[in-house]
């Protein structure tokens, strides 16, 4: 598991760091607004059709559980996606700065961005299932994704000072990251292929997924807390426009929120998820998350923003991370890229989704930023009482007892066969 964990953590960061939500938020944005002067709707718009591919991440999932490629699920599409990615971020360092190109050529690198991250989503179901510890392998995730934060913050901040293409060029090393890992640590055995069965084998993982009732459940009960009026570019728009914040000190904020995220994850991984029911880690999680969308109301200082980030880092990434744990159990076995990556594009349909209709709502009837984090908190809320009719045999186990069925394999099989049916 550990070496497993080790792949999972370096893949996790590889695609992570170079999104443009993360290292490329802030130079993206700042271009957007202050060289292009596109105004609140079309900036959330441009992030909403960037992240294209994400929506539709099962289809990727389908491909990768049910085609392997070269005889392997997982090392090869990673290999060939931070591949392909690479090759795209060397074209946007000499990509024209008119809205429609960026947008074309960002789209592109999602594309194969995605591909990468379904694979690492898929071997990290595979061992969470396996080994009993989709809780701890959750908090693997959110420590080294929101992690990637407090790098993306200082540097996002200097590369939104400078000419755009050194943050393409920074993109593309990140993803680099992942090549030699997968190549030296990652063993998976190789699966002769049968062409006439990869229709009926793709078939079935939709046949499954169909049927996984608890899976849609889940993914349902994820987006009644993630789907919310978004503030997310209303946020970059107040810190330059009202707080008069260059883009190092946004990458201040943005490394506030991912120093308090990663503690976050820590916690949940090595104490909570072990100690509690995730029923209960649900319902507190998602409430001191949509708490940390309150403070937005007051984000009017420099001052003011370090905490109000600093909860919000806290807070979200808690409720975050307890919604992924969900997901993890939730996916059927045997259909863990296929699964997982459908729960995720709920969660990023929504986040973006939600950014362009805040944005939207904002430009059309001119709202100030404390009246949509108030209606963002209060949406988010309405999950908690949700969490009380999810399926028992998902959420009234500690990661602890999950482990115990793991390390009996007739049991855990038996366990991980109800999830698939259930």
């Amino acid at each position: 598991m550990v070496v497993a964990a080790i792949v999972v953590a370096v893949g996790v960061f590889g695609v992570t760091l170079p999104q443009f939500q993360v290292l490329g938020l802030i130079p993206l944005k700042n271009l957007l607004k202050n060289s292009l002067h596109e105004n609140l709707a079309s900036t959330a718009a441009f992030f909403f059709w960037v992240q294209f591919a994400w929506y539709f991440k099962p289809f990727f999932g389908i491909i990768t559980d049910a085609f392997p490629f070269l005889g392997t699920r997982r090392k090869s599409y990673m290999l060939i996606g931070a591949v392909l990615t690479m090759a795209a971020f060397v074209m946007l360092i000499f990509t024209p700065h008119t809205y429609n190109r960026l947008l074309t050529i960002c789209i592109a690198i999602n594309v194969f961005m995605v591909l990468t991250s379904t694979a690492v989503g898929g071997l990290m179901v595979e061992t969470g299932q396996a080994f009993g510890a989709t809780g701890r392998l959750a908090s693997v995730f959110n420590f080294v994704s929101q992690g990637t934060y407090i790098v993306a913050g200082p540097l996002g901040g200097f590369l939104g000072a400078i000419a755009f293409g050194w943050t393409a060029a920074a993109g593309g090393a990140a993803m680099f990251l992942v090549v030699p890992t997968t190549l030296l640590l990652l063993h998976e055995r190789r699966r002769r292929v049968d062409s006439k069965k990869l229709l009926s084998e793709a078939g079935a993982q939709l046949k499954k997924i169909a049927n996984a009732k608890t899976m849609w459940t889940a993914a349902a009960f994820s987006a009644l807390f993630y789907w919310a009026p978004g503030i997310m570019t209303a946020e970059f728009y107040q810190q330059q426009n009202v707080m008069h914040l260059n883009t190092e000190g946004q990458g201040v904020l943005m490394l506030l929120q991912g120093v308090f995220a990663v503690i976050a994850a820590t916690l949940y991984g090595t104490y909570f998820c072990r100690h509690f029911k995730l029923r209960w880690l649900l319902a507190v999680c998602i409430a001191v998350g949509a708490l940390s969308q309150f403070g937005y109301a007051f984000y009017t200082t420099f001052h003011r923003a370090w905490f109000i980030d600093s909860f919000y880092g806290l807070g979200w990434t808690a409720a975050d991370m307890s919604i992924m744990d969900l997901a993890m159990r939730a996916t059927p076995a045997g259909s863990e890229a296929l699964g997982f990556s459908l729960m995720m594009s709920v969660r990023n349909l929504s986040l973006f989704g939600s950014d362009w209709v805040g944005a939207k709502i904002m430009d059309i009837y001119h709202l100030h930023l404390s009246t949509m984090a108030i209606a963002n908190g209060l949406v988010s809320l309405v999950a908690v009482p949700f969490v009380f009719v999810l399926p028992g045999f998902i959420v009234d186990r500690m990661d602890a007892a999950q482990l115990s069925a793991a390390q009996a394999p007739e049991t855990g099989q038996a366990v991980l066969q109800e999830q698939s049916e259930g």
